[in-house]
């Protein structure tokens, strides 16, 4: 079942990458981390999850719901995160601030595709780290990725890499190739579609496989080339999200969104199950995973 694939081996890097979110890549080289732990930056119980897997399963159990993608229900469910709790293992940490105005926008009772904000500075990882649903719907249109990520984040360069990571996924559901050739596939077919964009030029280091000497921040394109270098760099799940934890910074959003791409090209075996078994409520994500699976395969 290739949704739970994804989706565990995002949450699973999700988990492994909390505890040191903000530390700075020299700390973490003196001492990386090797499993999944507890505590640290906001002192959460070992295998809790952040924000970025909170609206992946706000995303998915709309869908779910509404057996359609809503974009205004799923707005409401991201804003039962924020304000309730909902989708968390224990209360709600760890947003950015593009979200919580997006949403504050929302509750105040704009429409959901005008909630969204447009500005340079608007250009965080936030919308990229909950994408990863739709990879799983057949015959999805870059438009719907677009709108879905414009939800909150609705700059241009955010809904490219948006298109871009989803394509990145649904090549690694649907071919057999190296991970380098599903990043090409996708990127050839980013530069055509979107070959009139000025934004392009954003995306050159992923464009032309320069991705040996990248970093990790909350920038929605260091983000992107962070996880890519990653997968490059490693041959299996673990490997993977450990080199995107360890290169610090937004350590849990890195690893999530390296996550969920390792975790459909090597399978759900691949993921050590003690790091899956140490997350609480691991089966609440498993069986919405059942949910959206058959969604997926009904749509």
């Amino acid at each position: 079942m290739k949704v739970k694939d994804g989706i565990v081996g995002f949450v699973v890097g999700d988990a492994l990458g909390v505890p040191v979110e903000f530390r700075p890549k020299e700390v973490l080289d003196k001492n990386p981390v090797t499993d999944m732990m507890g505590h640290g930056t906001y002192n959460m119980e070992k295998g809790t999850w952040s924000d970025d897997s909170s609206m992946v399963l706000a995303t998915m159990a709309s869908i779910c719901e509404k057996n359609k993608i809503d974009y205004e229900d799923i707005m409401q469910e991201f804003s039962e995160f924020i304000n309730n709790d909902k989708y968390t293992q224990y209360y709600t940490f760890d947003y950015g601030n593009t979200t919580l105005n997006a949403i504050s926008n929302f509750d105040a009772g704009q429409p959901a595709l005008e909630s969204g904000c447009d500005g340079e500075r608007d250009n965080g990882n936030g919308s990229l780290m909950r994408i990863l649903p739709l990879a799983f719907i057949d015959g999805i249109s870059y438009e719907t990725i677009e709108n879905v990520s414009a939800l909150t984040h609705s700059h241009e360069r955010s809904r490219i890499a948006c298109v871009l990571y989803v394509e990145i996924a649904k090549s690694m559901l649907s071919n057999d190739l190296e991970i380098s050739e599903h990043i090409e596939l996708a990127c050839d077919k980013i530069k055509k579609y979107y070959e009139n964009s000025d934004e392009l030029i954003h995306f050159e280091k992923i464009f032309n496989n320069d991705l040996e000497d990248v970093r990790s921040s909350g920038y929605v394109i260091t983000t992107l080339e962070c996880v890519l270098h990653c997968l490059l760099y490693t041959d299996n799940y673990k490997d993977a999200v450990l080199k995107a934890v360890n290169f610090g910074g937004d350590t849990d959003t890195a690893a999530a969104i390296c996550g969920g791409l390792a975790g459909i090209y090597y399978g759900f075996d691949a993921i050590p199950i003690d790091w899956i078994e140490s997350i609480p409520q691991i089966e609440s994500v498993l069986s919405l995973c059942e949910n959206f699976e058959a969604f997926c395969d009904e749509s």
